[in-house]
């Protein structure tokens, strides 16, 4: 039976979670890469995974694998990891340095900016301006690099662009270097990755990282359950404190939330517990060496969600990014990668261990989470339950995706 995925979106009750086919089935599957991955800007890496000329990272966006490389000129470009002799794979390694690309199969040549620089044995009439490798747009936003496969790009994405800027800029992640970098895929749809970091309803499940991350994220305090309120007046004392070292070091602070709009984004400064300096046990800052020239590391942490495919925390000594990237209905890449000052050293500035640990059981945590609820949804029992008004971040990504998907089915 044919599913009637038009149907299916229009008949969704917001304020409820999404129907079983949403998470489960091909179809729906196929339409969120026509409808969302291939028209949106996505998140694939950091510029710090790219310092040097000929530097790339690959994404496997769909069926889609993209090249993203620093080009002779330091500029990043973006392409198509498609051959334009037979359309053989060029790039197999998901990073590393070329001084050209070079296809493994017949040895056709690109330079890093896609032209093609050599093809052997083409005869007389062959042009080789014709054959370069087709490029994809691509945009770095303050030391964060996405790429669009639409040919037409959402508009108002320089727009939001400009907005982010000065909240990232500070930090300086353009010169920043990648401390670790850990994939893991996760045994559920994208959608319940993105929807699980959307809220903090679950946070009691997460030990190690509510040490210095205040749970109350997402609630108003009208809305607070009593076991909560202290650590809210906690946060509410910090915040009161930071907001003033925030005014007197010039950084932008103010929550600004448009996550319904076609590049939807939340983006906000806000207090971490303890020490109130990085995500450790103690809230002490996990890296001696800032990332610049703050001269205090007790700055909280700096959050950006991006949809649909990423979130971020920038603190005043390292940065986390986590990218995530569908491989199938039920199978989801969660990449996240720390970032740490380009002179800071591995066993003398910062102990990596103790760097990635709270992040690291966090995402084995939500994990099991999300294939928890992924097998939960498979079930012919499963209905769609009602959202707490904590959860409303993740009624908004919802209603953003259905924007989408209605949008491509108009078309």
């Amino acid at each position: 039976m044919t599913l009637d995925t038009a149907d299916l979106v229009d008949r969704r009750i917001p304020g409820r979670s999404l129907e079983a086919p949403f998470y489960a089935s091909r179809e729906v599957f196929d339409l969120d890469l026509a409808a969302v991955w291939t028209r949106q800007w996505i998140f694939v890496a950091a510029e710090g995974e790219l310092p040097e000329p000929g530097d790339y990272v690959t994404a496997a966006i769909g069926p889609y694998s993209i090249i993203v490389v620093r080009d002779d000129d330091e500029n990043l470009t973006a392409l198509h990891n498609v051959c334009r002799h037979r359309g053989a794979r060029i790039l197999t390694e998901e990073r590393g340095s070329v001084g050209n690309i070079v296809c493994g199969y017949h040895k056709w040549t690109y330079r890093t900016d896609g032209s093609l620089l050599h093809a052997p044995a083409q005869d007389g009439g062959f042009d080789p301006a014709c054959f370069g490798l087709k490029t994809v747009h691509v945009r770095s936003v303050g030391g964060l690099v996405f790429v669009c496969l639409a040919e037409d790009p959402p508009p108002d994405f320089a727009e939001v662009a400009s907005r982010i800027e000065p909240y990232l800029l500070p930090h300086r992640l353009r010169e920043a270097k990648v401390a670790a970098r850990v994939d893991l895929v996760e045994d559920c749809n994208w959608k319940l990755t993105m929807e699980n970091n959307r809220e903090c309803y679950h946070c009691d499940g997460h030990p190690e990282l509510v040490r210095s991350f205040f749970p109350t994220y997402g609630y108003r305090e009208d809305q607070l359950p009593p076991p909560l309120r202290p650590a809210y007046e906690r946060y509410c004392r910090v915040r009161a404190e930071l907001r003033e070292t925030y005014d007197r070091l010039g950084l932008p602070y103010e929550t600004i939330e448009e996550l319904t709009r076609p590049s939807g984004f939340r983006i906000e400064r806000e207090p971490l517990d303890l020490a109130g300096e990085s995500f450790t046990p103690d809230g002490t800052a996990a890296c001696r060496r800032l990332l610049a020239d703050f001269p205090t590391a007790r700055l909280g942490h700096l959050s950006l969600h991006w949809q649909p495919n990423a979130w971020f925390h920038v603190l005043s000594e390292h940065a986390i990014t986590f990218a995530v990237l569908p491989i199938a209905p039920d199978r989801t890449l969660l990449r996240t990668t720390w970032l740490v000052h380009p002179d800071a050293e591995e066993g003398v500035d910062y102990d990596l261990g103790r760097l990635t640990k709270v992040w690291t059981a966090t995402n084995e945590q939500d994990a099991d989470l999300v294939t928890r609820a992924q097998c939960g949804i498979t079930s012919p029992a499963y209905e769609p339950g009602p959202y707490a008004p904590s959860e409303y971040q993740v009624d908004a990504f919802c209603t953003w995706y259905l924007t989408r998907l209605r949008e491509h089915l108009r078309r």
